[in-house]
């Protein structure tokens, strides 16, 4: 990441990297496809996590209430501020990383979806919530990585599903 801040995403090389890891091209090769999916390892695991705390809510639990336990889990590991902002400003600075970030997002809710509907919620509610889902999630983040911030991502989560919550019920 510090290669990306210096020089650009654009300009930065794969040999660079692997140079500056003290590492081979090879070897780079053999964790990551490309120099891109260094900033979205872990996206997988992400999933995974939101999709296991939304099929692990309780029996009785809302659509918007399993989709607040998956905001929970979130936070566990959103815990390193400094990585994500720098993360998030070498992404703004790169359109093809932008449109990456789109595609992990859409997966996830592709993904949540499905969990919701394994719970036995029907459509279209299932793909409205974890849409919905996403949203929270994406606004918490943004929340969170925001200059002077001085609350968890959990917290700003759970807070920003309340004020959906009022809106959504007329208030």
């Amino acid at each position: 990441m510090e290669l990306y801040l210096e020089r650009g995403f654009g300009q930065t090389t794969v040999a660079q990297i692997a140079e500056r890891a003290g590492v081979t091209e090879r070897t780079f090769f053999r964790y990551f496809t490309d120099k891109r999916e260094m900033l979205f390892d872990g996206s997988e695991r992400l999933q995974q996590l939101m999709v296991d705390a939304v099929a692990g809510s309780p029996a009785d639990a809302t659509p918007l209430d399993s989709i607040g336990t998956a905001l929970d889990a979130v936070g566990s590991v959103f815990v390193d501020l400094t990585r994500s902002r720098t993360r998030q400003v070498i992404i703004d600075s790169d359109e093809s990383l932008q449109e990456r970030e789109l595609i992990k997002r859409d997966r996830l809710a592709t993904a949540i979806t499905g969990a919701l509907r394994d719970r036995g919620v029907e459509e279209p509610v299932a793909s409205l919530a974890a849409q919905t889902g996403i949203g929270v999630f994406h606004v918490a983040f943004a929340s969170w990585i925001a200059p002077g911030n001085t609350l968890g991502y959990a917290e700003i989560a759970r807070n920003l599903l309340a004020e959906l919550r009022i809106v959504t019920n007329g208030s």
